[in-house]
């Protein structure tokens, strides 16, 4: 996303701003016209607002607090912001993380409910109305709803592969090649096993076969071999996509799709209460609806083709192979897909928000992120440069901080294999010498890109505020590859699944960018999770964070010399010959993400903790029975049988049945009780029984 120098000016100026008392009217707006050139960075006719928490409970006596379905009202119950909204006419209010009973104490502990959307008309400006309402002590803080942009190039479409690829015979899982899987594609997926210069990478007739060899180094991509002889993924481990929709239907995808079992797939009915309905493979936040897209006309195919970097299906002799998919015999990590752009729609902070929130009250533990703001150290010629510092962020984008913070803190569990999330961002794409926001700031991960090479991608951004490096492919300097079924560079740049309609019905294609870069380190992260899983380990999201920027290979011996390539070449042909020093990546760039590394990490005797059988709250009756998988909480569990003792029976009963551990409250109180497994290790764990519950917390 482009932040352009007229919004922050407009922000800057608003401490200077002055009205008179509330019953004077709003002044008529003034029209003002952004830089030429510039694109619209807020909503018209919204604002963001904080409330005060000692205004709560009025906000929620007039009702506001309910779920997406007839949200809004067109009064608030405050006096003094009621005032100010009768000043704007014709307008309404709505909360913008909607109820979900579950998750609803811990929404209010983050401060997420006093967080509203006011909607007036036109006739008023966004900078008038937020002036008005941050005079109101009742309002902790008024800002713009921002466009929220991609953070890759939409003007550049994916490139379909050949179907020619897909006729020939499959590499089958003997050793043919020196492929474990038997994907066909695989061959082509330099940044999941480079192999170094292949003969049939085809290159023009004018070069020489030489110059294959020193753009495909091997060894240049994220070593999942050596790890996926540990783990190839866990599906209880949730990767939230925020990004055009995911085509779910693709046979690459499905079975690892993430599913929401107690809701109907595009129902108009919130069957589980979490405030969306007919969110089965999660929720289109541009559309308000259950129903995932990605057949817009100005679709790029984006989601689709992140999600299969991550979890596509490996060995299942069609496609492609992926970090973290597994294999019908040990399936692997889940892909949700959280949709905050389609076609030409912009996104904006509210979309990304609740994006961002749903993915952490849903299971999912990593945000796969490409999207953020311009680098501040971008061209002014091509990007306005936007925020400098995350202090900066922070005081324009506090709505993104407060869900981010929501995120980070509240994703996982503290019985699971990492008690907090991961937010993985693109750097940017600006050739610019620091990273983008909110990927910039410490707790996220920001990721730039590499070619298959090592060095890096001719656009990437790096240096300050950048955290690693991953493949994220290079066209313009691959310009000497092609052949009959490869485009000019295609083969220099990421191979994954595409919909239908933007891969000439292949299903597969290529694409490139620092978001290319994105998803190999979440598919890494993903698979670092998994191997936690199976050794039964704990983390804090700090220390996992810690273990994956510093689980790299370094690439500083690669960024020597001169890089030449043509600009655009696919566009204009070659006709801009450019040459980039790679001294000035030297040490800026962070190191190569490895999957073995941190699956060793993970499996250090100093890393992590071991998991613990969680604490169970209970209602009363057997019809508020709750069911935990003691297997999820032993080294081996799916091996052993259990026993399960309860310490006041008058409190709680339990049982293990079908070798899961069931509990039934019986009177008010607590009591403590242990799990026991047949190699002798014992869990002990306490078990709060209260007349009203709901799932694993209580009212």
């Amino acid at each position: 996303m482009k932040m352009n120098k007229y919004l922050l000016t407009a922000f800057s100026a608003l401490s200077l701003i002055a009205f008179s008392a509330c019953s004077e009217k709003i002044a008529e707006p003034t029209p003002q016209a952004p830089e030429s050139g510039s694109e619209p960075t807020e909503m018209t006719g919204e604002v963001v607002v904080k409330f005060s928490p000692y205004v709560s409970d009025i906000l929620d006596e007039r009702g506001l607090a309910k779920t997406r379905s007839g949200a809004a009202a067109t009064r608030s119950g405050i006096l003094s912001v009621d005032e100010v909204l009768d000043l704007l006419g014709d307008c309404e209010l709505e909360r913008i993380f909607p109820v979900d009973a579950q998750h609803e104490a811990r929404t209010r502990e983050a401060g997420l409910h006093l967080w509203y959307v006011v909607r007036f008309s036109d006739a008023y400006t966004v900078d008038e109305v937020i002036a008005r309402l941050s005079q109101l002590g009742e309002v902790q803080t008024a800002t713009p709803n921002r466009t929220v942009k991609r953070a890759y190039r939409t003007d550049r479409k994916a490139i379909p592969i050949s179907r020619n690829l897909l006729e020939g015979p499959v590499t089958r899982a003997d050793g043919a090649n020196g492929y474990v899987y038997n994907d066909q594609l695989l061959k082509w997926q330099w940044h999941i096993i480079n192999r170094g210069y292949l003969a049939d990478y085809v290159i023009g007739p004018d070069e020489d076969a030489e110059v294959g060899k020193k753009k495909f180094v091997a060894g240049a991509d994220i070593n999942c071999e050596k790890a996926w002889e540990r783990s190839t993924g866990d599906p209880s481990i949730v990767v939230a996509v925020l990004d055009e929709g995911i085509y779910w239907r693709h046979p690459d995808l499905q079975a690892n799709m993430w599913v929401n079992e107690k809701e109907t797939y595009a129902s108009h009915t919130d069957n589980d209460g979490n405030g969306y309905a007919g969110d089965y493979y999660g929720y289109n936040f541009i559309d308000n609806t259950g129903v995932i897209s990605c057949d817009a006309s100005a679709d790029t195919g984006h989601g689709t083709h992140v999600a299969g970097v991550i979890a596509a299906r490996n060995n299942n002799g069609i496609g492609i192979a992926s970090i973290a998919g597994g294999t019908e015999q040990n399936p692997g990590v889940k892909v949700m897909s959280c949709q905050i752009f389609s076609g030409n729609s912009a996104s904006n902070s509210i979309s990304l928000v609740r994006a961002i929130k749903y993915a952490a009250d849903n299971g999912a533990v990593i945000l796969q992120c490409s999207w953020g703001y311009t680098s501040s150290a971008a061209n002014g010629y091509e990007n306005t440069p936007g925020f400098a510092t995350e202090e900066e962020w922070e005081q324009y984008c506090p709505l993104e901080k407060a869900a981010l913070d929501y995120f980070v803190y509240n994703a996982g569990s503290p019985n699971g294999p990492i008690e907090g999330g991961i937010p993985i961002f693109a750097s940017g794409n600006e050739y610019a010498a620091a990273g983008g926001f909110p990927g910039a700031a410490e707790y996220c991960v920001s990721v730039n890109a590499t070619a298959p090479d090592y060095t890096i991608s001719t656009f990437s951004n790096y240096g300050t505020f950048t955290d690693i490096s991953a493949p994220g492919g290079d066209q313009d300097y691959y310009f000497e590859f092609y052949d009959d079924d490869h485009q000019v560079g295609s083969v220099g740049c990421v191979l994954s699944t595409l919909p239908p309609q933007v891969s000439n019905d292949t299903g597969y294609g290529y694409m490139e960018g620092t978001s290319m870069a994105c998803p190999h380190v979440s598919g890494v992260a993903a698979l670092g999770l998994s191997y936690a899983a199976q050794l039964r380990k704990h983390f804090k999201a700090a220390e996992f964070r810690k273990l994956l920027v510093n689980s790299v290979r370094p690439i500083d011996e690669y960024q020597v010399g001169t890089k030449y390539y043509y600009s655009y070449v696919t566009e204009i042909g070659k006709t801009r010959y450019v040459s980039v020093p790679l001294s000035q990546y030297y040490g800026c760039v962070g190191g190569m993400t490895d999957a073995n590394l941190l699956l060793s990490a993970v499996a250090g005797e100093q890393a992590g903790t071991s998991v613990s059988f969680p604490n169970i709250y209970l209602g009363i009756g057997a019809e508020n029975s709750v069911t935990e998988d003691p297997a999820r909480y032993f080294l081996d569990g799916e091996t052993l049988t259990y026993s399960l003792q309860i310490g006041d029976s008058s409190i709680a009963t339990g049982e293990i049945k079908d070798g899961k551990a069931v509990f039934t409250g019986v009177a008010e109180g607590a009591t403590t009780a242990s799990i026991t497994a047949s190699n002798n290790q014992t869990h002990t764990f306490n078990i709060t029984v209260r007349k009203s519950a709901n799932g694993s917390g209580w009212l």
